[in-house]
């Protein structure tokens, strides 16, 4: 009695995890590098939100650009999961997150000269200088960025993080394949949700200035 017991009380605290494939897929679950048309299901151009969240931009962007298509990475799967979840709610076709480290799957899973803008919004910036290693924006990562875009594809490149500025358009101007393009201009919010990204709504809410670039990969 005592081990049925026990048995229905270990069932009883065991939630299955949702189902969120295709919205929300990890890396394991890729049998080779990507085709585009088979991942999505169509022919359409494809942008890459890499760290994505809690996917607010992948939300707003995959509505308003319905003949685009969005993938989000995200190395945090928690946070992935959540974004996806809101994909499935509303059956978006065009837009999932990847549950991964970005310079693997660039490395590996994503072809080169294949996506048509490629965007970095807020990555961490390891505070800690024994961190700073870590930290998303490398050479390496850079390159990666560049083979991964097509010719005339856009680098969108935003933090709050002055020093992280510094780091990110150093590698980029040191790259020397990206056309530096007049930054966006900071605009008016119309509703809660009307921000790039969750993180970009909670800093301006707090008053930090926001440092915004747009690059061009040459050819």
């Amino acid at each position: 009695m005592s081990s049925e017991t026990d048995t229905n009380s270990a069932n009883s605290t065991v939630t299955e995890r949702e189902d969120l494939s295709p919205w929300f897929l990890t890396l394991e679950d890729l049998e080779g590098p990507l085709t585009w048309n088979d991942f999505f299901q169509n022919e359409n151009s494809v942008e890459i939100d890499v760290g994505c969240g809690r996917g607010l931009f992948l939300f707003n962007a995959s509505e308003i650009h319905p003949d685009r298509n969005y993938l989000g990475m995200e190395i945090d799967f928690k946070e992935g999961r959540r974004g996806a979840k809101r994909l499935k709610k509303q059956e978006r076709p065009n837009a999932r997150v990847l549950g991964c480290d970005a310079n693997r799957a660039f490395g590996e899973f994503v072809p080169e000269g294949t996506v048509s803008a490629i965007h970095v919004y807020f990555p961490d910036p390891w505070w800690k200088a024994k961190h700073h290693k870590r930290r998303l924006f490398t050479a390496d990562f850079t390159t990666l960025i560049y083979k991964a875009l097509k010719p005339g594809g856009l680098l969108h490149g935003w933090t709050d993080v002055f020093d992280y500025w510094q780091l990110m358009t150093g590698h980029i101007g040191e790259h020397g394949g990206f056309a530096e393009l007049p930054a966006p201009e900071e605009r008016a919010a119309e509703h809660h949700m009307d921000y790039q990204t969750s993180f970009e709504r909670k800093k301006r809410m707090a008053g930090w200035p926001i440092y915004r670039g747009l690059w061009q990969k040459d050819g």
